[in-house]
Parts: C-alpha cells; structure tokens; sequence
C-alpha cells in the first residue's frame, strides 16, 4: 500500500514537460462530474476511460491540475468553456512555504517541498488564488481536506486540525 501511494505521489506530482504530448496536448485527465456532485462532494464522477471515482477524488485532483470546467446542456453539448487559470504560481507557493514552513496540519512535520498549494475556501465555492487563501498540506492531509467524511478546523497561527465526521469512524 506504501508503494501504491508513492507512486500516485510521483503521478500526481510530475511535471507537465515530462510527461508526452499528444496531438500539440500534454497528457490530459478527463472527469465528468454535475455542479452539485462536485460542491456535494456526493455521488461519483467518470474519468474518460468510464473508470468511476470519487467526487472527493476529482476535487483533490482539481487542486494541482489545471481545470477547464464545460457547462453542459441537457443533450450534453458544451454551453460554456471556463477558464483555467487557478492554480498558486510557484511565487505564492513560495511565500506560503516560508509562512506555513511546511504542511498546516497540526503535528505534521512533512517540509514545503513535499507539499502541495490548497485553497481554504475552495475553488468550486468561490475561493481565491492567492497566498491568504492558500495553505500548504502534504498529499495525505490535503486528501483529508476534500474528504466527507472529515471536518477542519483552523487553529490561531495557520494549523488546520481534523475530525472524523459521522457515525461511521471507519
């Protein structure tokens, strides 16, 4: 399970110019999700191979890709074409390094280079690119931001702490 998480570390954290081009396009992750699975957090989304995640899986991958959300209609034709530009510039993430000096979650010790930019207020929700609004988490916390079944609380000095929510405490 290590393995497996290292390696999805190494995928998710591979540069854009590493990877092959196809058709002038760098590698590209389609997933299809409706606007309320992705503010809910509830129900599955598809990447383009039909493979099924979950909506808490699309949200943290959304946070470290670029996005180009498409409005559909009802016949599934493209209404809309959004805009990409949402991720922290390495200046930002940069500056919330040196604030954050590594992740934000209470006891982790993981430096900012093994971390990854995430808004507070999230982006589906209106959140801001900028470095008040960012935070820096290593990829196991980042994951528990976007997770249903968890809670965050953010503490005086920037510490984010977590919380299993629910019944279930699986």
């Amino acid at each position: 399970m290590i393995l497996g998480h290292a390696l999805m570390d190494l995928i998710e954290h591979i540069g854009s110019d590493a990877v092959p081009f196809a058709g002038g396009i760098a590698a590209t992750i389609v997933v299809t999700l409706d606007h309320d699975t992705l503010r809910s957090g509830l129900g599955a989304a598809t990447l383009d191979t039909g493979t099924p995640i979950s909506a808490s899986q699309a949200r943290r991958m959304a946070c470290e890709a670029g996005i180009i959300p498409v409005v559909l209609d009802g016949a599934s034709q493209p209404l809309d074409i959004g805009r990409e530009k949402r991720l922290h510039t390495k200046y930002q993430r940069t500056a919330m390094g040196v604030r954050d000096k590594g992740c934000v979650a209470e006891g982790c010790d993981r430096p900012p280079a093994s971390c990854e930019s995430h808004h507070k207020t999230p982006w589906e929700h209106g959140g801001d690119t900028n470095v008040e609004d960012g935070a820096l988490a290593c990829p196991y916390h980042h994951s528990l931001f976007h997770h249903p079944k968890w809670t965050t609380t953010w503490l005086p000095g920037g510490k984010a702490r977590f919380r299993k929510t629910g019944r279930n405490r699986d």
